[in-house]
């Protein structure tokens, strides 16, 4: 496939600043520019410090872009994390998109202050309750802006202006890799595990046994919907963490994977 961009992320990162910062300019959705008022000439105009960074150094195979409605944001209100497979494929390694404006949940660090990782590694477990309760998912720090569907044109057209033809994301929840199966994307290694714990959910089923309300994260109806079912996946009801699940998006295509029929958010 021919490209009008360099192949890989190591090669754009080799570039000087200004011609890479110009090429991960395209990676910025429209609402950034639109919701926010960002400059979409100069995104980079200097306001001590800037509302967009480019962590893009040279010989490194991956790029961050974060973006910030005012620059003493703590939480950025969209951030991207690219990087090159060792294939020389495109993985996204880590999407957020925060509402700046809406309550913070401090789930990303527990009581003595330290990371949680996501909660993989420590949890702040009164903090995760009001996330719940306010309708997040878990690793939700911030309401999202319900944007991927309008974002994921632009990342795609960088994709192919790369001269790739699909992408690979790897989901860090279970409403993470719900909500990429109904943007078309499939598995790379994960599809079994996906039905398999569609299937346990279901009346009867070993994990719908394991709901017995012995705690906020396992109301006997979580089962029933994308949410309920995560935080209980997130408070360990799989008896192991939900890891390991490799997606894939190829351009222009919508893959048609559903694990979760007429799901409920």
């Amino acid at each position: 496939m021919m490209s009008e961009l360099p192949h890989t992320i190591r090669e754009i990162n080799d570039l000087a600043e200004v011609d890479k910062h110009e090429i991960y300019k395209r990676l910025l959705p429209q609402w950034v520019y639109e919701k926010y008022g960002i400059n979409a000439d100069n995104p980079e105009e200097r306001r001590n410090p800037p509302i967009i960074y480019f962590r893009c150094p040279k010989g490194s195979r991956a790029v961050e872009v974060i973006v910030k409605q005012r620059a003493t944001d703590l939480d950025p209100l969209f951030y991207i994390n690219i990087a090159d497979t060792l294939n020389h494929q495109l993985i996204v390694l880590l999407i957020i998109v925060n509402d700046p404006d809406s309550p913070r949940y401090n789930t990303d660090f527990d009581k003595y202050g330290n990371p949680t990782q996501f909660g993989t590694i420590t949890r702040n477990i009164p903090a995760e309750i009001e996330a719940m309760k306010a309708g997040l998912a878990p690793g939700q720090i911030r309401r999202g802006l319900r944007v991927f569907k309008d974002s994921l044109p632009y990342f795609e057209g960088f994709v192919k202006q790369m001269g790739h033809d699909m992408f690979f994301i790897e989901p860090l929840a279970y409403t993470n890799a719900i909500t990429f199966e109904r943007y078309g994307f499939s598995y790379v290694k994960g599809l079994h595990e996906m039905n398999r714990i569609h299937q346990e959910f279901q009346p009867g089923g070993e994990l719908h046994e394991r709901l017995t309300g012995e705690n906020p994260f396992r109301h006997p109806d979580a089962w029933q919907t994308v949410r309920g079912r995560a935080w209980a996946i997130h408070d360990g009801i799989l008896g192991y963490p939900f890891s390991g699940l490799q997606m894939y998006k190829r351009v222009g295509i919508h893959a048609g994977v559903n694990t979760f029929p007429d799901a409920r958010w």
